[in-house]
């Protein structure tokens, strides 16, 4: 007796029935599934842009849109602040190291952003093509970028005014691609990097009338925000106070505030994995009660394998089987269709600057999902097995049919 094939051709002797036990299987094993590549890679994304800054430094306003607009480049800055500010910071004893970041244009959609070399170096970032930029008007792409917008070093482009990328074009100061940066999967990958010099130059062509305009508008420079960097844990209990109680900016611890916002974002991560582990519940009582019929059903087919010879155990591994195929079913659709709704959502996500997401990788997580849902088919199986086990052949076969 093939015991594989017995099983299978019992459990498919009710289509319907099948059916709708791996559809409710596969529907919560997808939902955790994708409840686990979500939060995984949004939390992990989170951590590899928010590592080794501390605080960031801009104009008054909520703190968590600060640490959006200036570290993950999801929401508008605040505003801006004086330029000077770099270099007082930068001669803080409590400062290690200070990154200043200017905002305001934008290309297809992807930010422009004005800052130092030191912003690269900082995030490992390597080159795939050309180098860093020397002179103002040159830029440096991320990969993400490069690849939606076919842009080579070499090419010229023109920013427009906004984040949004619908506001009046720079047409007189375009930018020269000098390099374009490997993928890294942090933040670099959807940006285009510059000088802040380069940035002053574009804003002050655009709006200085002449030339005391512009001398004008250059002794008023200013930038978006600042990164920095702790010399000592003292400075994580001191500075955020000192600056926004003594002075007119605003300070973001990026710890506390990233935390916060993984609170938030976890509520919704919550709901979907509660959604997921019901559906589960709902497919184990089904399966249960499916075999357990199946079983009353077909007494008269399991007593005449025992008289054929098979033993109660081998007959009790006959209901076993139908429910690992299932867990087996349920778990390639369940996989599949989680991994597949993750890289639909990242292919969602990467038509506009976000949180990069991918759905072909695998988390050591979803080992557990493997085990739990055999662990559910066991367990599920366990009483309609035992039932199949103490079978009174004798009994059976003289009642009447």
């Amino acid at each position: 007796m093939n015991l594989a094939r017995l099983s299978w051709t019992y459990l498919w002797a009710r289509p319907w029935a099948t059916l709708l036990h791996l559809g409710l299987l596969s529907l919560s094993l997808a939902s955790i599934t994708l409840v686990l590549l979500v939060s995984e890679q949004i939390e992990k994304g989170l951590q590899r842009d928010l590592a080794g800054i501390d605080l960031v430094v801009g104009a008054k306003g909520s703190p968590m849109q600060l640490i959006l607009a200036g570290v993950f480049h999801l929401d508008v800055p605040t505003g801006n602040i004086p330029a000077e500010e770099v270099q007082r910071w930068r001669a803080h004893p409590l400062v290690e190291a200070v990154i200043p970041v200017s905002l305001g244009d934008s290309y297809r959609g992807f930010r422009i952003v004005g800052t130092e070399p030191a912003y690269l170096t900082h995030y490992g970032a390597r080159f795939a093509q050309g180098r860093v930029w020397r002179e103002t008007l040159e830029a440096v792409l991320g990969a993400d970028v490069a690849a939606r917008t076919g842009l080579r070093v070499g090419d010229r482009f023109v920013g427009v005014h906004g984040l949004g990328g619908e506001g009046e074009a720079h047409g007189e100061t375009p930018y020269t691609v000098v390099g374009v940066l490997e993928r890294s999967g942090r933040v670099l990958d959807r940006l285009i990097l510059t000088s802040t010099e380069s940035v002053w130059e574009v804003h002050e062509a655009a709006t200085a009338l002449d030339e005391a305009d512009r001398r004008e508008l250059q002794a008023e420079r200013e930038v978006t925000l600042l990164l920095l960097r702790y010399r000592s844990p003292l400075a994580a209990v001191s500075l955020p106070r000192l600056i926004n109680a003594e002075t007119a900016l605003q300070a973001a611890s990026a710890a506390q505030e990233t935390a916060r916002l993984l609170r938030i974002v976890g509520v919704g991560v919550d709901v979907v994995r509660g959604f997921g582990w019901v559906l589960l519940a709902v497919a184990a009582l089904s399966v249960l009660m499916g075999l357990y019929h199946a079983v009353r059903e077909r007494a008269y087919d399991l007593a005449m394998l025992r008289m054929l010879g098979a033993p109660p155990h081998r007959v009790a591994a006959v209901v076993l089987a139908q429910a690992l195929w299932l867990a087996a079913g349920g778990l390639l659709l369940g996989l599949a269709l989680g991994h597949g709704l993750t890289a639909w959502l990242g292919w969602l996500l990467a038509q506009r600057p976000s949180v990069a997401l991918s759905g072909w990788t695998w988390l050591s997580a979803e080992w557990a999902v493997v085990a739990g849902a055999l662990a559910v088919a066991v367990c599920c199986a366990a009483l309609p097995a035992w039932q199949a086990y103490r079978l009174d052949v004798m009994r059976l076969l003289q009642a009447p049919r």
